[in-house]
């Protein structure tokens, strides 16, 4: 995108984290509330269908009355399909049964919903195209759902690559990223066998990566839900759905902030990139050649 200090549209990016996903719908809320115009969003796994919601104009109640009980039993359908356990048969029948079988560019909200090509290792950003295929290949998580085919790639969970696509809104025109990450955990399980071992392995891996990502945002929202469970929240549905609107409410206020100061911010980017030294260096040069 074209250096512009006048943009301020602001671009949100949902993260990955399976059933924790309820998180998003909570900052949702908060967006609503204040009044704030999302102008483009991005989502990775469980972030992609959130997303798609929102895109699509389902509000934040709305989407919560559709997502309060979902569970893995629910969203999984038994395979004997090669390359996973479940099928992604039953999300594509919930997205088309609310939305309809519907295209991405045909979204009230740009929209973008991100993918891994499991062979290539390469991500995809999908903007265009069935939004209920999209969708369905960024939920595969390899191992469990079976991967989904899309053009003749071969493509499974987008956490892999980017678990918080922050990279796609500067091209869909946003000026204020705001990122939520729902694996901002401290710690992880205690290891009881073989598989938690594995488990944490692979968790560690995308969210040291997904930790670098949300640095690219302008406005970070970094949650730690490591005592919700990946599978399974139908008991705390409120609970999980507050962690999500509480610090969302509290970085509003500095996103307004944001949109006043970011001419200004814009210029300090542009110029600390343009120089060939910082103006502090330049005055400890001075200080010593006095």
């Amino acid at each position: 995108m074209k250096f512009n200090p006048f943009n301020k549209r602001i671009g949100l990016a949902l993260g990955g984290g399976a059933a924790r996903g309820l998180a998003h719908i909570g900052a949702l809320k908060a967006f609503e509330e204040e009044g704030i115009r999302i102008h483009c969003i991005s989502g990775t796994s469980v972030g992609a269908l959130v997303a798609s919601y929102h895109a699509f104009g389902r509000p934040a109640e709305s989407i919560l009355s559709i997502c309060s009980t979902l569970n893995l039993s629910k969203l999984a359908d038994f395979t004997l399909e090669r390359g996973g356990l479940f099928s992604t048969k039953a999300i594509r029948k919930m997205l088309i049964r609310d939305l309809g079988d519907c295209r991405i560019e045909d979204a009230e909200i740009p929209l973008a919903i991100c993918a891994t090509d499991i062979e290539t290792g390469e991500q995809l950003i999908f903007r265009e195209g069935s939004l209920a295929d999209a969708v369905c290949a960024s939920m595969a998580v390899p191992g469990l759902f079976v991967p989904v085919e899309i053009n003749g790639r071969t493509l499974v969970d987008g956490g892999l690559v980017e678990n918080l696509p922050i990279s796609p809104l500067a091209e869909m025109g946003a000026g204020i990223t705001v990122g939520i990450d729902l694996s901002h955990v401290s710690r992880y399980p205690k290891p009881e066998n073989t598989f938690d071992v594995v488990s944490n392995a692979i968790n560690i891996s995308i969210d040291f990566n997904t930790r670098q990502q949300l640095k690219k945002a302008d406005i970070a929202v970094p949650l730690d839900l490591s005592g919700y469970s990946f599978t399974n929240n139908a008991d705390r549905v409120e609970e999980l759905y507050m962690e999500g609107y509480y610090p969302m409410k509290e970085k509003i206020h500095r996103l307004l902030w944001y949109k006043r100061l970011n001419t200004l911010i814009s210029f300090s980017k542009a110029g600390s990139m343009v120089l060939p030294f910082k103006v502090p260096e330049i005055l400890k040069r001075h200080k010593r050649s006095n």
